[in-house]
């Protein structure tokens, strides 16, 4: 398929909206960043750079993702599967601790977070595996359970490093597809029985062995009221994101004018990047920020709704929910809602894995709306 044929059939607007929130959140990433980037490596661009190289990586797996046919990732993705549990179990071992987890592979001047990439091969091997599944006559209760097998190693080795904001993305990916899935009402009550007893006899085996979260995994559900923990570590953070999110108001101190990221913030550019946005762009920006959230959200949902089957289906809705609960759990935490759990905003939060990643996952989204079109396509040349 040539390079013109490619972009009649995707979508339009939600290239659109990539594009945009893809150049806002390098904007995000360039101010918030500057002095931290200043002081740590003497050049006030360096986090903006490899944020855009980054991005420009994305892209050009994007590219290549958009021009190969789904059907073709059907061995493919038995090797990602093994690739990813394979660096998992690699980071438990050999990682170093940062920020308290074993999650990165250093490969020098990048590191690698392979439970980013568990997320959309979570979402691919779900939609591969129920797409032939769907398609065989007579399928027993343990053939139904099998999908989630591979997830569920993904979640216990995530949870082990530990990280448990990316585990709980995961989990939600895996509940929505189980949702779509069309199993009759009796297999989906067995099975919904049989993980919650499964995931409280977990729960109270690590009660019972002390072999649960961490300390500072426990320390973050202190979460409420995080100022008047001003001089401890479980308040000091979203305390200060109050006051820059307070500080900017309706429009605003100007770009590039945040008091917050003078290290009152420690990581401004990362985890609450969305705090800097509102103290120099003012509320009326976060609200822009959610609206072009909902659209892009809302379009995947469209092209989802729009599949011929049950693979682009999935692979859709997965997305959307990746997303969306890389939005919930984020501005939850900075927001003093919900614990801090580390998890990216999508676009804005600096980081090579997690940008990476989703623009691969935004592309599978494209390719679902090309192979639509196609089989329109043929529909109407019979």
């Amino acid at each position: 398929m040539n390079k013109r044929r490619i972009f009649n059939k995707i979508d339009k607007p939600l290239l659109f909206i990539t594009l945009i929130c893809l150049i806002f959140g390098l904007m995000a990433v360039g101010s918030a960043s500057s002095l931290k980037a200043y002081m740590s490596r003497q050049d006030s661009y360096y986090f903006l750079k490899r944020q855009l190289l980054f991005s420009l990586v994305g892209v050009f797996l994007g590219y290549v993702v958009i021009k190969i046919p789904i059907k073709k990732y059907k061995r493919a993705i038995y090797f990602a599967v093994l690739a990813i549990i394979g660096m998992l179990i690699y980071v438990l071992v050999n990682a170093e601790v940062v920020k308290g987890i074993t999650g990165w592979i250093n490969f020098g001047a990048f590191n690698l977070q392979p439970s980013e990439f568990a997320k959309t091969v979570t979402i691919l091997y779900l939609a591969l595996s129920f797409e032939k599944l769907m398609k065989l006559k007579q399928v027993g209760m343990v053939r139904k359970i099998i999908p989630f097998l591979i997830p569920l190693v993904f979640m216990a080795l995530i949870f082990k490093q530990p990280d448990f904001g990316t585990m709980l993305v995961v989990f939600g990916i895996c509940v929505t597809v189980f949702i779509l899935v069309p199993y009759d009402r009796k297999s989906k009550f067995i099975i919904t029985i049989f993980s919650i007893v499964s995931i409280l006899i977990v729960v109270l085996a690590m009660v019972i062995t002390g072999k649960g979260l961490t300390k500072n995994q426990l320390d973050r559900f202190n979460y409420k009221a995080p100022c008047t923990r001003y001089r401890q570590k479980t308040g000091y953070q979203v305390c200060n994101g109050y006051i820059a999110i307070n500080s900017g108001g309706l429009l605003g101190n100007g770009f590039g004018n945040s008091k917050q990221k003078f290290l009152y913030l420690p990581e401004a550019h990362t985890d609450f990047i969305f705090a800097i946005v509102i103290e120099e762009l003012g509320f009326v920006s976060g609200l822009v920020i959610l609206i072009a959230y909902f659209i892009l959200i809302w379009r995947i949902i469209l092209i989802a709704k729009n599949s011929y089957n049950i693979q682009g289906m999935i692979i859709c809705y997965g997305v959307a929910t990746y997303i969306s609960l890389h939005i919930i759990i984020n501005l939850g935490g900075v927001l003093g809602l919900i614990p801090l759990t580390g998890i990216p905003l999508p676009f804005y939060t600096y980081g090579g894995s997690f940008m990476i990643n989703l623009l691969v996952a935004l592309a599978l989204v494209q390719r679902v709306c090309i192979e639509n079109k196609l089989f329109e396509q043929r529909n109407l040349v019979r």
